[in-house]
């Protein structure tokens, strides 16, 4: 759910900078950007930080190789694409790369629901829910690479 709160949260409190004068975040438009790059910086360190990080290379599908790299490389990925949300010139092509990123490795949480795995001690989120959550931060990133 850390995702999710990012996401609103962020974007809300963009959105209220923007109301009270900040011409940069004027519109729903830049204060989602602002969303899901905290979206993004939350999930991408969690990439790097120890239990959090067994438990994403845990997730993987035992079938590919080198999760630890995977776990990595995705994670980069991830920060990398929210510092190109933040930059105007270049937030539609990260919003873009990042949906892929999203489909490339939502595989691997069908895979950890289905291995009933754990995330820091709790059950990973149940498929339907993930796959709910999946299409909200899908879509966002979409409005973000169509957008005005």
């Amino acid at each position: 759910m850390a995702p999710l709160i990012a996401l609103i949260t962020g974007t809300a409190l963009a959105r209220l900078v923007g109301l009270a004068g900040l011409s940069a975040l004027d519109g729903w438009h830049p204060a989602l950007r602002v969303g899901l790059a905290l979206m993004f910086v939350i999930t991408g360190i969690v990439h790097f930080v120890g239990v959090r990080r067994r438990d994403l290379i845990a997730m993987v599908p035992p079938r590919l190789p080198r999760p630890d790299l995977l776990v990595t490389v995705t994670g980069v990925l991830e920060l990398v694409g929210a510092v190109g949300l933040l930059v105007p010139a270049t937030a539609r092509w990260a919003a873009a790369g990042l949906v892929l990123l999203m489909l490339a490795m939502f595989p691997a949480n069908v895979s950890a629901a289905r291995r009933r795995l754990t995330l820091a001690g709790r059950p990973v989120t149940p498929l339907g829910i993930r796959t709910v959550l999946q299409l909200v931060f899908v879509a966002a990133a979409v409005a973000v690479a169509v957008g005005p």
